[in-house]
């Protein structure tokens, strides 16, 4: 009889090692950024009341159009360019809208005849740097002349007046504003009290500033006083520094 051999069945125990998941959390964060507000650019000239002021930029049909304003307290005292359409008709009428600017002290100004978009464009411009020009304040004002310099306001900058000329019609004078060697701006300081005078005036300022010098037509109708202008001007041309 066989003998049944019993099997020892072993059981081996093995360790089995449990990994335990724990769950991953994301804490990153969004930070949102806002852009910073528009500001008009302003600076002020050391030692004097005058205060620039950029106008916004206007999108013509014809290419954009932006002013800079120079205030000397409440009085603008002179107008230019940074953009314009780079077109013929632009070009003879910005001098006539800035001359136009100096009289009329407000974007108050008829358009160009021949240059209307750039005109709407330009008075737009012009207003927005009229309504963006801060307060005057002396605080404002003493502050700005201890931290700028006032040599170098006054080698970017000068205003110079003529001499007064007397003439059959009344007294004329003007006051040219330098940028460098540029004529950038002409006010009279004096001028006889006719209608001819009054309409001649903004077309001897547009030619100035178009011819850069005193070599400019008299206006018609208004001969004696165009001569006064003329030589007031060339004498405040050449008592510039």
């Amino acid at each position: 009889m066989k003998r049944a051999i019993p099997v020892l069945v072993l059981t081996v125990a093995g360790l089995i090692p449990v990994w335990r998941y724990a769950p991953s959390t994301d804490t990153s964060s969004t930070t949102e950024v806002a852009e910073p507000a528009s500001t008009p650019s302003t600076s002020s000239s050391g030692g004097t009341s005058n205060q620039v002021v950029a106008g916004s930029t206007i999108k013509t049909e014809k290419g954009p159009v932006q002013v800079e304003v120079t205030f000397d307290g409440d009085k603008i005292s002179s107008v230019r360019m940074l953009q314009q359409p780079n077109h013929p008709q632009t070009k003879a009428a910005v001098p006539k809208l800035i001359a136009e600017t100096l009289t009329a002290q407000s974007a108050d100004i008829d358009a160009v005849s021949g240059a209307t978009i750039t005109s709407e464009g330009y008075v737009e411009s012009l207003q927005a740097a009229i309504d963006a020009k801060p307060a005057s304040s002396s605080s404002s004002s003493s502050s700005s002349s201890s931290s700028s310099s006032p040599s170098a306001s006054a080698a970017a900058s000068q205003v110079v007046a003529g001499s007064a000329v007397d003439t059959e019609k009344g007294t004329v004078q003007v006051e040219v504003t330098f940028e460098g060697d540029k004529i950038d701006a002409v006010r009279m300081l004096q001028q006889p009290n006719h209608p001819q005078t009054k309409a001649a005036v903004p077309k001897l300022i547009a030619e100035t500033l178009e011819a850069q010098s005193s070599d400019i037509d008299a206006v018609s109708g208004a001969t004696i006083t165009s001569e006064g202008y003329v030589e007031s001007l060339q004498a405040a041309i050449d008592a510039k520094g």
